[in-house]
C-alpha cells in the first residue's frame, strides 16, 4: 500500500475495526538484507549500522507499510539497540495522540490486550506488523509514543484545508501540533508529483483529457488541501517526538520513530520538522527498500540522497513496488 493510499484512508478511520492478534505462520529466522551507508558511499553491515544509530538522539525508520520483511527488520533494529543497553522510546506514526492513555495503560499492565485493541484504533495489519514492536517495548519497560494527529482531524484538513484546525475544540486542539510550517519547497514538489501520478491500483491509466483552467484550479486546490493534511501529520509527529525527547528517563537514550518512508525520505517531512525543534541534536534517517534481489545492488543517485542508511531487503517478485 502506498503512502497516498493510506492518506486516502483517513476518512475511514472513525469506522475502522480494531485488529485482533492472530496466530501467525512461522517466519524465516533469517531476513535477507544489505545496508548501504550513503555518507561513506559504501555498503556496511546491519550491526555496524546499529552501533552507529545507538549514538543518535532520534532515528527515523521509513518503511513500506505492507512489506513483511521490512517489519521483521524493524523488530531486529529494536532488538539490536536493546543488546547495546540503549534506553529506547518507540515512536509510531501508526498510533494517534488521543490514544496515548490507552497505550500507557496497556504497557503498564493495567489494561488487557483486548481492551487496548478496542481503545487504541490500531492499523488493520497490527497483529503481524506492529504488535511485535509494542510487545518488545512492554517487555523491557520502554515508553511507546502515540505520535500522530488523530486521523479524523487529518481527514477534515484534507477536505477543507488549514481552517479545519482552527475549528477544533480546545480539548481536540491539544492533539495537533501548536505550530505549523507548510512551505512550498522540494517536499511539496514531491508530494504534488505523487498526487498527480496517483492511479487506482490495477486500473489502466486513462488517456489524459485536455485540462481546462477550472480543472487545473480544482486539482491545485485539492493538492493544497491534502498537502496541509500531510503537514499537520508531520508537525504533530515532530512535536510529539521533541516533547518526548525532553521527558526521557535520565535524559538519555534514543527515540526510534517508525513511519511511512515519505514522511522522512530526503530528511524532509517529519524528519525536517523534528530537526527544527531539536536543533543541534543528531537526527538519523533510515529507509528500508524492498527489492527483488539483494545480490546485485547499485543505489541510484536519488536513493543516495534518501537517507543516511539504505536497508535493502527482499520482497516477493509478484509484490514488488517502487518505493513511495
Amino acid at each position: 500500500m502506498s503512502w497516498f493510499a493510506l492518506l486516502m484512508l483517513v476518512a475511514q478511520a472513525a469506522t475502522s475495526t480494531p485488529a485482533a492478534p492472530t496466530a501467525t505462520a512461522s517466519v524465516p529466522a533469517y531476513v535477507p538484507e544489505r545496508v548501504f551507508d550513503t555518507r561513506k558511499n559504501a555498503f556496511a553491515d546491519f550491526e555496524v549500522m546499529l552501533a552507529d544509530l545507538a549514538t543518535a538522539d532520534v532515528v527515523f525508520v521509513g518503511e513500506q507499510h505492507d512489506d513483511p520483511n521490512t517489519h521483521r527488520l524493524e523488530l531486529g533494529m529494536l532488538e539490536g539497540l536493546r543488546r547495546r543497553s540503549v534506553p529506547v522510546i518507540v515512536s509510531l506514526e501508526m498510533f494517534e495522540r488521543d490514544v496515548q492513555p490507552a497505550v500507557d495503560r496497556y504497557l503498564s499492565g493495567a489494561m488487557a490486550e483486548s481492551e487496548f485493541l478496542t481503545d487504541a484504533r490500531p492499523w488493520p495489519r497490527y497483529a503481524t506488523d506492529y504488535r511485535p514492536l509494542i510487545e518488545l517495548a512492554k517487555a523491557h519497560g520502554w515508553p511507546v509514543l502515540a505520535a500522530n494527529v488523530p486521523r479524523r482531524f487529518a481527514s477534515e484538513v484534507a477536505k477543507s484545508g488549514r481552517p479545519a484546525i482552527d475549528r477544533l475544540s480546545s480539548g481536540d486542539r491539544a492533539h495537533a501540533a501548536r505550530d505549523f510550517e507548510c512551505p512550498r519547497d522540494a517536499y511539496f514538489d514531491r508530494f504534488a508529483a505523487a498526487m498527480g501520478n496517483h492511479a487506482t491500483p490495477g486500473s489502466k491509466p486513462a488517456e489524459p483529457a485536455p485540462a481546462t483552467d477550472e480543472a487545473k484550479r480544482t486539482a491545485a486546490d485539492t493538492t493544497e488541501r491534502y498537502y496541509w493534511s500531510q503537514c499537520v501529520k508531520d508537525e504533530t509527529m515532530a512535536e510529539s517526538i521533541a516533547a518526548a525527547f525532553d521527558r526521557r528517563p535520565g535524559q538519555q537514550g534514543t527515540i526510534v520513530h517508525f513511519n511511512g518512508a515519505f514522511h522522512s525520505d530526503f530528511g524532509a517531512g517529519t524528519a525536517e520538522r523534528t530537526r527544527r525543534r531539536l536543533a543541534g541534536r543528531r537526527v538519523a534517517v533510515v529507509t528500508i527498500l524492498p527489492v527483488t534481489s539483494v545480490d546485485a545492488l547499485t543505489p541510484s543517485a536519488e536513493d543516495l540522497k534518501r537517507a543516511d542508511y539504505l536497508v535493502y531487503t527482499v520482497k516477493e517478485p509478484s509484490e514488488i513496488k517502487k518505493p513511495k
